[in-house]
């Protein structure tokens, strides 16, 4: 079960996420055999944070609300900075942006309570994209969250982050006729990479830095 656990981790992180999908169900499997609250919780709580990348954002906040209860009545508190950041997420993706907020706030704060930050540039990067959802899209907060994202990433030496983040902004520059400066910034990071390129981040940046060279 720990096995599982890190690998759907690891496939989420890399964005494959049909095969995240299938691991997760049998670990949510798997636990209800041995009998494990903790890794059934854990299981489910992948499976929240699938559905709400994936576009099912009324399932995520609903898998993700009953799992991570559970997973609290163990005791546990790691990934709830993650759960907070996708449930964030989805209710952004139904145009709840009050709750986005929330959930984003108590991501940031979460992470800084329990000093778990591995996905903390992840954080700024979602409120950045948040940020750009309102009906009146606020590009100044947006390039904000950006920025510190980058510089969360950067100082974590977080490669793959860093990358995802560049890929946002450079749109966002994009967007706003800075095409040299969202070229040369994604170009940067981009370079850095040796393997990989089957994720979809990196295929992302490759056609989004195709679209600035022309």
């Amino acid at each position: 079960m720990h096995a599982l656990a890190h690998s759907i981790a690891t496939l989420i992180l890399c964005r494959h996420y049909k095969s995240a999908s299938v691991r997760a169900a049998e670990l949510v499997d798997l636990a209800e055999e041995k009998g494990s609250l903790y890794w059934k919780a854990n299981g489910l709580i992948w499976q929240g944070c699938l559905s709400a990348l994936t576009g099912r954002s009324l399932d995520a906040i609903e898998i993700l609300t009953t799992a991570a209860a559970a997973y609290r009545s163990t005791a546990a508190t790691i990934y709830m900075p993650f759960v907070s950041l996708h449930l964030a997420r989805a209710h952004a993706e139904l145009g709840n942006f009050p709750n986005a907020w929330h959930h984003i706030d108590d991501a940031i704060a979460g992470a800084e309570r329990s000093q778990e930050k591995w996905a903390e540039s992840e954080m700024h990067r979602t409120a950045g994209e948040i940020a750009l959802m309102l009906a009146e899209a606020d590009e100044t907060k947006a390039e904000a969250c950006f920025e510190r994202s980058l510089t969360v990433a950067r100082g974590q030496k977080a490669k793959s982050w860093e990358l995802r983040t560049a890929t946002s902004l450079a749109r966002l520059w994009r967007d706003q006729g800075k095409r040299p400066a969202a070229h040369n910034l994604l170009a940067s990071i981009y370079g850095w990479f040796t393997e990989g390129f089957d994720t979809l981040d990196l295929k992302q940046a490759k056609a989004l830095l195709d679209e600035l060279n022309t």
